[in-house]
């Protein structure tokens, strides 16, 4: 079982932030054209009085172990299901693998802290967990090297996008 946080500095202020994060147009080039996704598609969001939610469905580029790679098959894909609390601007979600649903665990919680005046310090608190005997080890530290290297690619390319003047006021 995995828990760990990554943070990253955004160049911006707390509001833009989520309004980036939640933005249909910015999150495909995220997924599609950075990071690689041969599939990624918000498939729902919607906004009530206290909360957004989302809902997104991927197929991530993998550069995984053999034996994953093998076990969760050349079709894995996920569905995302998240939900931004407006009073605390919490997000919250929770990922569905299309394999090994009932064994395997990932969700998380963002948050941001404004850190200057147009800086921002995003915090994932991120959950993994594979109960899949002789393999979960390596599933779940797979998951998280992976899950790192995305993250970080992400708060690279929230910062280029808002940099070319992209960011959604």
């Amino acid at each position: 079982m995995g828990k760990f946080t990554i943070t990253n500095e955004i160049n911006c202020n707390v509001d833009t932030f989520w309004k980036l994060f939640l933005d249909k147009t910015f999150n495909e080039e995220l997924y599609r054209k950075e990071l690689g996704f041969p599939e990624y598609t918000i498939t729902e969001q919607v906004e009530t009085e206290t909360e957004i939610i989302r809902r997104s469905a991927g197929k991530p580029k993998m550069n995984l172990p053999g034996p994953v790679e093998k076990l969760l098959g050349s079709g894995f894909r996920y569905t995302e299901e998240g939900k931004l609390n407006k009073a605390t601007k919490v997000w919250t979600f929770k990922l569905t693998p299309s394999t090994l649903a009932d064994k395997m665990r990932n969700e998380g919680v963002v948050r941001v802290e404004a850190i200057g005046d147009n800086k921002v310090r995003r915090i994932a608190e991120l959950f993994i967990e594979a109960k899949v005997f002789g393999v979960g080890g390596l599933l779940e530290s797979s998951a998280e090297k992976e899950l790192r290297q995305g993250w970080e690619e992400s708060a690279v390319f929230m910062n280029k996008w808002i940099a070319q003047g992209r960011a959604v006021q």
